[in-house]
């Protein structure tokens, strides 16, 4: 072992000998002056030794080399991902136009022949019927997505993605009200598990990975808001937690899902709201404060549809044994409320099938809703997807937030499409525990003025988010982060552990 004395070689920015009082010799093997000649100087493990004598350059360099292998790492990590997710992204858009058109064409078919709806029984046993027979262990539908990204060990059968597309349409087809956000978030974490299988993933973390980039791509492909879906996708998973793991992942997804809809010519339907040009730059505080009570309200909403869907549920679970029965009774009932208030609260209720009828689009004008239509919407949808019909609870869940904004701005004289706006997506937030994502939703269905007046949807969003509690449309959450202090519920325990408390 040759030792050499600190300072032994000059100091390559200055020329002058690097000293040190008071340090032991270091151990090194003799280096080549012509070593120092060579671009990128000597081998590494000389190069280590160096700097720790200092006379490679000190400290700057070691840095300058961690940051070019953290450059490397990143680029590598990026291109890996792009790779993965491009074919998810892709197919999970292509699979969400498919759905959108088909369902379009389901929807405009059902109003020419009103009396699909006495069928609606049938279809629901059809739909009940097909998953005891093909798909039992694909029942658990989001939420069994969920559990499998909390739980790699869980499975997602390959069939999930049809069976929820053909029960979805039979749903539509009847008029049963539901939404379609469950359906592309299924399809999406069926196909990114079977991309999975077939990337040889097993349970490793980038398993957990791609299935949020199918999550995310589902939410993008069927509304057209790729950042709300990104962010949805990391902090549906668990209350006050976001997985920025996933971050890059799946706004790739997202994105590439947004464009294939777009590229198959799908379109989605947009807002735009009068009144924000009209409200000046600053903060209004008086309006501000209208929209934190409108915000507990749309909380307590949230809350109340939670609550009946899922004491819905157990009452069929325990009077029913036999799911086709269960959908039968759903579909009975929903039909009995169509004959006592008409037919405004069936389907997605994004538009109306009449003059003065009442829908989300309406919902945006003075005289667009009535004081109860919220609370109608509220157990036309309870009923149907308690019972057991496929869609998701989120295009009604947009329904009933914004015609109870309608409302609450007659209440508090406050502007109506502003109020039907932050209703649209503060009742979501609450249902689904995702404040964020549902305030990014504002800006991209919104509109750059909704950017620039945030203030109001954020307070309404994360305002209903707290006054819901600890309930949820998706009983797999997670407790990440009490809401509060003394809240319910340990942490790490699931929405449903509680609601069977």
């Amino acid at each position: 072992m040759i030792k050499q004395e600190i300072g032994a070689y000059p100091d390559v920015i200055t020329g002058k000998a690097a000293t040190q009082e008071n340090q032991p010799d270091v151990p090194v093997k003799p280096i080549p002056p012509a070593a120092m000649l060579v671009p990128g100087g000597p081998p590494k493990t000389d190069r280590i030794q160096i700097v720790q004598g200092g006379a490679w350059g000190g400290k700057w360099v070691q840095g300058l080399w961690h940051f070019r292998e953290d450059l490397t790492r990143l680029s590598i990590h990026l291109a890996k991902w792009i790779l993965l997710v491009f074919p998810l992204g892709f197919g999970v858009g292509t699979a969400c136009a498919i759905f959108l058109w088909s369902l379009d064409g389901v929807t405009a078919f059902r109003i020419s022949q009103p009396w699909l709806l006495w069928c609606l029984p049938l279809f629901g046993a059809i739909g009940a019927l097909m998953y005891r027979w093909l798909g039992r262990d694909a029942e658990g539908g989001s939420n069994l997505v969920i559990d499998a990204i909390h739980e790699p060990g869980t499975g997602i059968p390959p069939r999930m993605a049809p069976l929820v597309y053909a029960g979805t349409l039979l749903t539509h087809l009847g008029g049963g009200s539901a939404g379609r956000e469950g359906t592309a978030v299924q399809m999406g974490g069926g196909i990114a598990s079977a991309l999975a299988g077939w990337y040889r993933m097993g349970d490793s973390p980038d398993r957990v990975v791609l299935l949020m980039a199918g999550v995310a791509a589902g939410f993008s492909g069927v509304f057209g808001t790729p950042f709300t879906g990104a962010v949805f996708a990391m902090e549906v998973l668990a209350l006050g937690r976001i997985q920025y793991k996933a971050l890059a992942p799946c706004l790739i997804a997202a994105l590439f899902a947004d464009w294939a809809c777009g590229w198959w010519g799908v379109g989605h339907t947009h807002y735009y709201l009068e009144s924000l040009p009209l409200l000046g730059r600053h903060l209004d505080w008086l309006l501000l404060g209208k929209v934190a009570l409108a915000g507990v309200a749309f909380g307590l909403a949230g809350r109340l549809f939670s609550w009946m869907c899922h004491t819905l549920q157990a009452f069929f679970k325990t009077r029913l044994q036999a799911t086709w029965a269960r959908a039968v009774a759903g579909g009975c009932g929903v039909i009995g409320l169509a004959c006592l208030f008409g037919q405004d609260y069936l389907g997605l209720g994004v538009t109306s099938t009449h003059s003065g009828g009442v829908s989300i689009v309406s919902a945006f004008g003075e005289g667009g809703a009535r004081p109860w239509c919220w609370l109608l919407k509220v157990l036309f949808t309870t009923l149907t997807v308690s019972s057991g019909f496929k869609g998701g609870e989120v295009t009604p869940l947009f329904f009933i937030g914004a015609t109870l904004g309608n409302t609450l701005a007659g209440l508090l004289h406050a502007p109506v499409d502003l109020f039907a706006g932050l209703g649209f997506v503060a009742v979501f937030a609450a249902t689904a525990n995702t404040p964020l994502a549902c305030t990014v939703m504002a800006v991209e269905l919104f509109g750059v003025g909704a950017g620039a007046h945030l203030g109001y949807f954020a307070t309404a969003c994360f305002t209903a988010y707290l006054f819901a509690g600890h309930s949820g449309i998706y009983l797999s959450q997670r407790i990440g982060s009490a809401k509060y202090a003394g809240a319910p519920g340990a942490a790490e325990s699931s929405l449903a552990h509680i609601h069977q408390k």
